[in-house]
């Protein structure tokens, strides 16, 4: 009976960062590698061990083939089930304390999975949440922090893309706020690119605004909004409940795509840094 070819981890981890960030450029930034090296990995990847093309390019496009679509599944496993393997046996010298710095967009929707999960890992390390506005946070000085998860403009991220989400019109699913001419806004305080696009995109659509509610806070811009005092524009994750998404048929135009990215910003490495990282990729993947 032939024997199966072993698959380097090595080999998978640069597999994932390909179809995490969109494309060879950022996954080699993502993976420490020149994009040279990662070309040749997943040549290697296809050629040797899988034997199978994993992408295919599609109008300017990387898509993944159904073997690669395959393949992913059980990539993010092997990749997880090691990761949570070194955990276990290394967690009697993970002792310590990490520094987040995270929008408080964030906070509700998605650190409450990832601080459980590491903490069930990690039970002796102590994290540091820092709540800024993205705009705060990427002015921290050098090693302040050492992770930051912020919000960045589509062709504009830097550091690991945890995801893509689109930016959607919201407004009270019991009130008829958005009726009103002008309509009043909840928005983040300046500077802010939602802000930002949110106000252009009405003034391109010739729609009549006032802001009348401003706020560096999430909690406050829901409080507004679900009081049925205002609309206002946040990412389509955030959307609770009870409110309406609006859109072109209410009089709202579309607002761009932005990207949630998670940086490195510690001045020292360490294997707790590192898995905390690993727990925020997973846990804004779900």
């Amino acid at each position: 009976m032939a024997t199966l070819p072993t698959i380097d981890h090595e080999l998978l981890r640069t597999f994932v960062a390909i179809v995490d960030q969109g494309g060879f450029t950022r996954a080699a930034a993502a993976v420490n590698r020149t994009q040279s090296a990662v070309s040749m990995q997943i040549k290697r990847l296809e050629e040797d061990v899988i034997q199978r093309p994993l992408f295919v390019r599609q109008n300017r496009q990387l898509l993944l083939t159904s073997e690669g679509n395959t393949l992913l599944g059980y990539a993010r496993k092997i990749l997880s089930l090691q990761s949570e393997a070194l955990t276990l046996l290394r967690q009697p010298d993970m002792v310590g304390r990490v520094r987040l710095g995270v929008p408080d967009d964030y906070v509700m929707r998605f650190l409450p999975g990832i601080l459980k999960t590491f903490s069930q890992a990690w039970p002796l390390v102590d994290v540091d949440v820092h709540c800024a506005p993205s705009s705060v946070l990427s002015q921290q000085p050098q090693g302040s922090l050492d992770l930051i998860i912020m919000t960045r403009e589509i062709g504009d991220e830097i550091g690991t893309i945890l995801r893509r989400e689109p930016t959607v019109w919201v407004a009270a699913e019991s009130h008829s706020t958005h009726l009103q001419t002008p309509v009043p806004l909840a928005l983040f305080e300046a500077p802010c690119f939602c802000r930002r696009h949110a106000c252009n995109a009405l003034d391109r659509a010739g729609r009549a605004y006032r802001v009348a509610y401003s706020s560096p806070s999430l909690a406050t811009l829901q409080a507004v909004v679900g009081a049925g005092l205002a609309v206002s524009a946040w990412m389509r994750s955030l959307v609770t409940a009870e409110m309406q998404i609006l859109g072109k048929e209410e009089g709202f135009p579309e607002l761009p795509e932005s990207s949630i990215v998670l940086l490195h910003t510690s001045s020292t490495q360490s294997p707790i840094i590192d898995s905390l990282a690993e727990h925020i990729g997973e846990g804004f993947r779900l």
